[in-house]
Formats: C-alpha cells, structure tokens, sequence
C-alpha cells in the first residue's frame, strides 16, 4: 500500500526546493493569496513549532505573536500558493516539538540561537 501511495505522490506532486529548517528556527513563509481576480504575495514570519510528516505529505507549523494574541498557521510543504521559505534564525531546541512555547511570555519565550 505504501508503495501506491509513494509512486503516487512522485508523479502527481511538484516539488518545491526549500532550504531545510527544523524546530526553533524563526522562518519567514512567502506565499499567494488570491482575492478576486488580484493574486498578492504575503509573508508569515514566526518560529516553527512543529514538523509533521514525512516526503510530500510533510506539514509545519508556524507561530507568531501578533500584539497580544498568539497566531498559528499549518502549511503543507508542497502547497503551490507557497513561493519562497527564508529561514531567518536557527534555533537550538530540546524537542522536536515545542507546544510548551504557546505558555511562554517575555523574556522567557527567548529561544536560543546556533
């Protein structure tokens, strides 16, 4: 079944070449938005706190803080509104996945850099 499932997404999926990046880095994601007829490129900075998946299926998750208020945002690594993914800060982490840094406020929610 597995072998389906790959042969699969080898022939149907494009892939993209992104730089690779890992739990703790602070990446800024490029991608389209189209409203109407008008299509505008807009970025998503925040430090990835998850990795899911493996080969194209693979998911990150994104977190930012805008004001107060915490935002999430889940991409697909072969989604094709995305356009360029610019890894700004690599981060040193413990875990592969930090949903401990969703309670973290201040000086605290500092992560260190390599």
């Amino acid at each position: 079944m597995d072998s389906v499932v790959n042969l699969v997404q080898e022939k149907l999926i494009n892939k993209n070449d992104f730089p690779s990046f890992s739990s703790g880095d602070t990446i800024t994601v490029f991608y389209e938005i189209r409203e109407g007829d008008k299509v505008r490129t807009q970025s998503f900075k925040g430090v990835v706190i998850q990795i899911k998946g493996r080969g194209q299926s693979k998911t990150f998750t994104i977190r930012k803080m805008s004001g107060t208020v915490g935002v999430e945002r889940i991409f697909p690594i072969n989604m094709p509104a995305l356009k360029k993914i610019e890894v700004n800060k690599k981060g040193k982490v413990r875990q592969s996945r930090i949903f401990y840094f969703r309670e973290l406020r201040g000086k605290k929610a500092r992560i260190k850099e390599v």
